[in-house]
C-alpha cells in the first residue's frame, strides 16, 4: 500500500451545461444569485457579481447563500462523486465534502452565471500506479489488506479536474 489518498473533482457548470443535473444546478443558481444579489444591492447599482464583491464586503457570503440551491442536487447523487469512474465506467468514488463557489454572474444576463462545485472524496486506499491508472480499494479494506485478504478494487485514471488533495502514508507490511 502507498497510502491513503483522497481526491478533489472540480465540476464548472456554466451555460454550457449539456446534461439534466447540471441545467438544473444552473438554472436554480442563477434564481437563487438574482435574489440574494438585490438583497445586497437593493439599489441595484452593480450588474455583476464582481462588482457586488468589490462594493459590498458582506457580499462574500453570496457564495454559502447561493449553494443552498444546489444541495437538493447534490444529495440525488447519492454519495457518489459525479463524472469521476473507473476503467468500467462505473461511478464509484465516494464524497462527504463539497465546496461551492460562485465564479461569476450578471444580474441581467443568465448566460455568464458560472459557478463550481468541488467534491472532496473519503479517503481510498492506493495499491499501486498502473502507467497512467492509479489501482485503489475503499478505506475501510484496510485490515483485509494487512491479513493479505482479497478485497474489491477500483482503476482510476486521472483525469482533467481530478486532483489529489491528500495523502497519507500507511506503514504496510503488505507486500504483491
Amino acid at each position: 500500500m502507498k497510502g491513503l489518498v483522497k481526491f478533489c473533482y472540480r465540476k464548472i457548470i456554466d451555460r454550457n451545461a449539456s446534461s439534466a443535473w447540471d441545467k438544473m444546478v444552473f438554472e436554480d443558481t442563477y434564481k437563487e444569485y438574482f435574489m440574494q444579489a438585490q438583497q445586497f444591492d437593493q439599489l441595484k447599482q452593480y450588474n455583476t457579481f464582481r462588482e457586488l464583491l468589490e462594493k459590498e464586503p458582506k457580499a462574500d457570503r453570496m457564495h454559502n447563500l447561493v449553494s443552498t440551491a444546489a444541495i437538493g442536487y447534490l444529495r440525488q447523487l447519492n454519495g457518489l462523486i459525479p463524472e469521476v469512474t473507473n476503467t468500467s465506467g462505473k461511478l464509484f468514488l465516494p464524497f462527504s465534502n463539497f465546496r461551492f463557489e460562485l465564479l461569476q454572474s450578471h444580474i441581467k444576463d443568465k448566460s455568464q452565471h458560472k459557478v463550481v462545485i468541488y467534491f472532496y472524496s473519503d479517503h481510498m486506499v492506493w495499491l499501486d500506479t498502473i502507467d497512467r491508472f492509479m489501482l485503489l480499494a475503499n478505506s475501510n479494506q484496510t485490515e483485509a489488506l494487512e491479513a493479505s485478504e482479497e478485497v474489491e478494487t477500483e482503476l482510476l485514471e486521472i483525469v482533467p479536474n481530478l486532483s489529489i488533495s491528500s495523502v497519507k502514508h500507511i506503514h504496510s507490511t503488505v507486500t504483491y
